[in-house]
Parts: structure tokens; sequence; C-alpha cells
């Protein structure tokens, strides 16, 4: 089967839980002997040290899309000017300055690409288009990685004639940020865009739910298909760390309760029994976090916990599995409900138990994989009561980490997911 990935870059300054998934997708299509081309949109995208066979060009660069959305002029340029901001050094560079478009410009630009053939992104659409209708063989299925694309399908599905499915993952938390009217616009835009995809594939059943809320979709149309992750990827260490260590794999961020972990610390190094353990941070940052993670920084110096607590700057595939090798348990205290959880299937995977606040995704992760425990409210308090029991109780954590590795293997598995993707796509060719 030939296939079309869309994604969106993030500019690979933090852990992105969607562009990880989209890469484990197109990596598993092509074990599986799909054909299988990723298409990099806003930014470019790190593939790592396994680049694919046939990398595709940057499509609505970042830069060109700012421009087009701005000034009239930027939308009639010939495609050798906007070649030259469509520049991989170029785009590089300014990831790292995401962060700081205003809210507003965020809400006009989404809003406009919403829309479509009628936004301001018009010339950047119908080059995609005509960029895929070109191939030869063209392609059997487009997958969309995230709703807020949902602007595209209309076009495509005109131009290429084929099925085209969208991945649902947390735009609901993004969308409902937008200042007013744009939250509101851009929802109305994607319930009439969301029509044209011919399946929303959601990655839970609570997103499930979430999503046909709020949009309205046909059930039947939004068949539920969680992303595993490749086992053989990961590896659970040998032994226990010497000292018990908590892990966190996340954006360093407000919304994902860091502040909440550091506090929770604090609290358990008060029993004589855990005065050593330790707190190993990774998954980078993004500009718009710089005040938070100072305001962390005076806080460790504060609480005199400064000494306990490690931030690992590199979270790429074999830092991240040595990162998770030397845990005892991972914790995220994040403030938002999520709809996948990466970082606890990556865990996992890697014989490490999850501890996470009963909200979103994470009590059906809970049930699914018997290695994850569950608390609330989300305060430090309630986070140290929960974690101390098992820090103090090695054997619990091993037996925990056990059966997350059976899950991985037997029900989280990329593979399976790619299987069952596969069959929906045959199901709705045309």
């Amino acid at each position: 089967m030939r296939i079309i990935q869309l994604t969106p870059g993030s500019g690979d300054n933090f852990y992105c839980e969607n562009c990880l998934r989209d890469l484990a997708l197109v990596r598993a299509f092509q074990r599986a002997g799909h054909e299988i081309t990723m298409v990099p949109m806003y930014l470019p995208i790190d593939t790592g040290p396994q680049p694919f066979p046939a990398p595709a060009p940057i499509f609505f660069g970042g830069v060109n899309v700012y421009l087009q959305q701005k000034l009239g002029f930027f939308r009639k340029t010939p495609r050798w000017l906007d070649r030259c901001f469509d520049s991989k050094f170029l785009l590089k560079g300014v990831g790292k300055l995401a962060g700081m478009t205003s809210a507003k410009d965020l809400g006009q630009t989404t809003v406009s690409m919403l829309q479509g053939r009628d936004g301001r992104q018009e010339k950047e659409l119908l080059r995609l288009a005509d960029w895929l209708a070109a191939m030869d063989p063209k392609p059997d299925v487009i997958i969309v990685s995230n709703i807020l694309l949902a602007g595209l399908a209309g076009t495509l599905k005109e131009k290429l004639q084929i099925p085209i499915v969208c991945l649902l993952q947390d735009e609901e938390g993004f969308l409902d940020s937008l200042p007013e009217p744009y939250a509101r616009q851009g929802w109305q835009l994607v319930g009439q865009d969301a029509a044209a995809f011919d399946a929303l594939i959601c990655v839970s059943q609570y997103y499930q739910q979430v999503m046909r809320d709020r949009i309205g979709f046909e059930t039947g149309k939004m068949p539920v298909i969680p992303i595993g992750v490749d086992s053989t990827a990961y590896e659970p260490a040998s032994e226990p760390p010497a000292v018990p260590t908590i892990g966190y794999l996340a954006r360093m961020c407000y919304d994902n309760g860091l502040d909440i972990l550091i506090n929770t610390l604090h609290l358990l190094k008060r029993d004589d029994r855990l005065k050593f353990i330790r707190l190993r941070i990774t998954g980078g940052k993004s500009p718009a976090d710089t005040v938070f993670l100072k305001k962390m920084q005076n806080r460790l110096k504060a609480l005199r916990l400064a000494g306990s607590v490690e931030v690992v700057a590199d979270y790429d595939g074999p830092s991240r599995k040595a990162f998770l090798q030397s845990l005892s348990v991972i914790v995220l205290p994040t403030r938002k409900p999520q709809a996948y959880g990466l970082f606890a299937m990556e865990a996992c995977a890697s014989g490490v138990p999850f501890v996470v606040p009963a909200l979103g995704v994470f009590p059906e992760l809970a049930e699914k994989t018997q290695a994850g425990v569950l608390y609330e409210p989300n305060n430090p308090v309630r986070l140290s009561e929960t974690l101390g029991p098992l820090l103090i109780e090695p054997k619990t954590i091993w037996q925990l980490g056990q059966k997350g590795r059976r899950a991985v293997e037997q029900v989280y598995s990329i593979d399976r997911t790619v299987e069952q993707m596969a069959e929906l796509f045959k199901q709705l060719q045309y």
C-alpha cells in the first residue's frame, strides 16, 4: 500500500508525542512492507540516525505561513522566492523561537489554515495538492497528523480522489487555549472540515468520547486504534537503580506539573527511608517555558534539592532508552488530561511503572497495562502518599514493571497498530 503521512514539525525542542508517534508509525509501516512517505510541514523533523529513504520537501514552511498570513504580497510571490524561506537552516532557527508569536497571531493563523482554500495560505495548499497529484503511482491513502490540518482535507480529496484519514490526539487543548473569537471559530471550522475525512482515528477510547462530543462526528467513522511502541527498541534494566529514582519524561513546563513533582520530592525526603531518592528530568523545553523553569531552579535551591535532581539534556532514541533504564518509576503530574501517554508506554516497554493523576487516558492505560498507579487529587501531598510506599517496596515496582512490559508486547505493539490501520485503509478504498 502507498501511504502519505503529513506531519507538522515541532522544531525538535522538546519531547513531542505527536512527532514521535508519526515517526514510529512511518518506520513500522516500512517494516511491514508498505511504501510510505513522510511529508514535513511547518518545521523540519529530525528523523534520527536512520533517515527515511525518500524524504519529501517541506510544505507550509513556518516562515512562509507567517508571511502569507501577515502580508498579501507573499500570497503571490514566485516559488523560487518561497523556497528561500523554506531553507531547513532558517526553519530550524525559527523553531527555536516557537512561543514568541502572540496568542492573537496564533489564533488568526490557526483559523486561516482551517479555512483551506479560503484562507491566506491557499498558495501553499495548492502546491501540496499538485505535488501529491503528480506522484506516479498515486498514493492509496493520506494520513493527516491532527485535526488542526483539517482545512487541507477537502482540496486534497477533490484533487486526488483517494481516502484521507486523520489522527486525533490532544487537539482540543490547543483550540481551547486560543483567545476568542478564534477558539470558537476554530471549533466551527473543525466541525465543518471533518466531513471530508473518511475516518478519524482515535488514540484512545477516552479521546474518542472527547472529540465526538466536541465535533459531533459519527462514532462509526471514529475507530479507536491505540498507537503502540516498538518493544524491541526498549529493554528493561538488568537490575534496579542503586538509589530509588523518580523519572520525568515530558516537556518541562507548568502544564505538565513539574512544580508539583519538585514539591513532592521535598515531601518524600522527609521520610528517612527515602532521604537519598533522586529525580531525573528530561524532555526539553520551549522558549515560552523560560520564566517557569527559572522559578523551578530557584525553588530547588530554596528547598536544598539541587543535589538530588538531574536534568538530562539529550532525549533522542538511544538517550531516552538509557534514561528509562535508570529509573525506578516514572511520574507525570500533568494538569491537563492527555489523550495518549506515549511516555507511559515507553516506560512500560522498559519495565518501569508509571504514577499519574486519574484523568484523561490514564485510567484506561492503567487498566490495560496493569502497570500504572493513579492518584487524586493532583497535588504534592497526594502524590507523595502514593509514591512513597512504591519507592520503599522495590518488589512491587518490579512486579508492575513486568506487567507493563507484557502489555506493550501484547496490547500496545506498534506492529499491531499498523496491522489495524492497514486493514482500515483497505476497507476505505474507493
